[in-house]
C-alpha cells in the first residue's frame, strides 16, 4: 500500500509539478492526499448520460435506447442505452465538455477492427487534434489482439476492457471523437469520467500522435514523433513491431533530439530492450535435464514499462513475430523548452556477430504533454496503410 501511495504522488509531481499540485483542486486524488476536500465537480459521460449534466443520467426512453428490447420488460432506467452503433464512415462524438477541467478515466471497449477506429481529442478552440490515433494502438493493442496490459498510465483488462488514467486538464473546451473507417457498423460502449475545475496556468496539454512505417526504410531509423514545438514533456511511448527477418530484432538505439540538437542527439539508449526496461533479447534461459539450453520471450507488464505482447508465428498465416512494447516516463519525463524528435533505430543481429539493419514493419504512438498551438500532425495514413496484413 506504502508503495501504490509513493507511485501515485510521484505521478502527479513528474507531469505537473509541486507548484501545479498546490493549486489544482481537480488534480490531487492520488491516495495520499483522497481524504483532502475539493472544490472540483466530478462529472461522468456515457451512453447513458451524453452531456455528463448533474441528474441526468439513465432517462433513455425505450424507443430511443439501443438496448430497449433487452430492456422491454422492465422500462426507463434499466439499462435502456448502454451502447451506441456507428456506422462505416461515421464520426461520433463521445464527448463535448464546455467548462474548465481534465478528463481523468476513459473506460471503452470497442468491436470491430481496432486499426479502423479512429480515436481524437480536441482541446479548446482547436480544429486540429491534440490526439490522432487507432483506438487499439492508443491503448497498446496495436496487432488487433487482446493482450493484459497492466501500468499506471494504461490498463488492457479481459477482454477487451480498454482503459486510460493519463490526466488531460482543458481550459475552455475538450471534445472527444469515433470515426469508424471500417466497411461495417461497430459498436461502442464508453464511459469519460471527469471533473469540472480550474486549471493553473502551467498546466500543460495532452498529446498522442500515430505513425507507421510497413516496411521501415533500409538503414534508415524509424520515426517516432518529429516536428514537436514548443515547451513540454515526453511522457510514453508504445510500439508495435513485426520482425520480417530470423534472430534477434532488438539491438536499435533510441534517440531523443530536442532543442536544437542536429546531428547526434542529447539522449541515446544503449538498444531497444534496455529502453523498454528489459534486457539481454527479454529471454529467460533455462537448461533441462540433457543440458540443452532453451530461450524464451518473456512477456511481463509493470507500472512503467512492459512487453506485453508476443504473437509467435503459426507455421501458416502468422509468418512473422509481432511485439507490443510499451513505455512511460512518468518518473522520468524527457522535458524540452523548443522542439522535440524521436528516432529509433531498425536494428538486429547476424549470426556472425555484426548488426543487421532490417526493414520491420514498425507502428508506434508518442504520447507528451506542451503548451498550445502545438505544430501541424503529419496527415493519418491511408486504410490500407493501417491495415494490419
Amino acid at each position: 500500500m506504502r508503495k501504490l501511495v509513493l507511485l501515485s504522488v510521484i505521478l502527479f509531481f513528474a507531469i505537473f509539478g509541486a507548484t501545479a499540485q498546490e493549486k489544482y483542486n481537480g488534480l490531487n486524488n492520488s491516495l495520499s492526499n483522497l481524504y483532502r476536500l475539493s472544490d472540483a465537480k466530478t462529472r461522468s459521460i456515457s451512453p447513458e448520460n451524453y452531456t455528463g449534466e448533474k441528474g441526468k443520467g439513465g432517462m433513455a426512453t425505450l424507443e430511443e435506447g439501443s438496448a430497449k428490447n433487452a430492456a422491454r420488460d422492465l422500462g426507463e432506467g434499466w439499462k435502456v442505452n448502454p451502447f451506441v452503433v456507428i456506422e462505416p464512415g461515421e464520426t461520433f462524438t463521445m464527448a463535448e465538455i464546455d467548462v474548465s477541467g481534465s478528463i481523468e478515466h476513459i473506460w471503452m471497449t470497442p468491436t470491430g477492427n481496432w486499426r479502423f477506429s479512429i480515436f481524437r481529442i480536441y482541446w479548446d478552440d482547436e480544429t486540429e487534434p491534440s490526439v490522432e490515433c487507432p483506438v487499439g494502438d492508443f491503448f497498446g493493442m496495436g496487432w488487433g489482439e487482446y493482450a493484459h496490459l497492466n501500468s499506471l498510465a494504461v490498463c488492457v483488462n479481459p477482454g477487451s476492457a480498454f482503459n486510460c488514467y493519463w490526466q488531460m486538464p482543458f481550459r475552455k473546451k475538450c471534445k472527444i471523437t469515433m470515426e469508424n473507417i471500417d466497411k461495417k457498423a461497430m459498436r461502442l460502449y464508453y464511459q469519460i469520467d471527469y471533473c469540472e475545475t480550474e486549471v493553473p496556468d502551467d498546466a500543460a496539454y495532452f498529446h498522442a500522435q500515430f505513425r507507421r512505417a510497413s516496411p521501415n526504410k533500409y538503414r534508415e531509423p524509424y520515426t517516432i514523433v518529429e516536428g514537436i514545438k514548443g515547451k513540454g514533456q515526453y511522457v510514453g511511448t508504445y510500439l508495435a513491431w513485426q520482425v520480417n527477418n530470423n534472430g534477434w530484432w532488438g539491438e536499435g538505439e533510441i534517440k531523443f533530439f530536442m532543442d536544437g540538437d542536429t546531428e547526434f542527439p542529447t539522449i541515446c539508449g544503449t538498444g531497444t530492450e534496455d529502453y523498454f526496461c528489459g534486457s539481454y533479447d527479454f529471454d529467460t534461459r533455462s537448461t533441462n535435464e540433457a543440458g540443452v539450453q532453451t530461450t524464451n520471450y518473456t512477456e511481463f507488464s509493470t507500472p512503467y514499462a512492459g512487453l506485453h505482447q508476443v504473437i509467435r508465428p503459426d507455421g501458416h498465416y502468422n509468418a512473422n513475430q509481432r511485439f507490443g512494447l510499451y513505455r512511460w516516463h512518468i518518473t522520468d519525463p524527457i522535458r524540452f523548452e523548443k522542439d522535440l524528435k524521436v528516432t529509433i533505430q531498425d536494428l538486429g543481429w547476424r549470426g556472425d556477430g555484426r548488426y543487421l539493419a532490417q526493414k520491420s514493419d514498425i507502428a508506434s504512438v508518442a504520447f507528451w504533454y506542451q503548451r498550445e498551438p502545438h505544430a501541424t500532425f503529419p496527415k493519418l495514413i491511408s486504410k490500407d496503410e493501417l491495415e494490419v496484413r
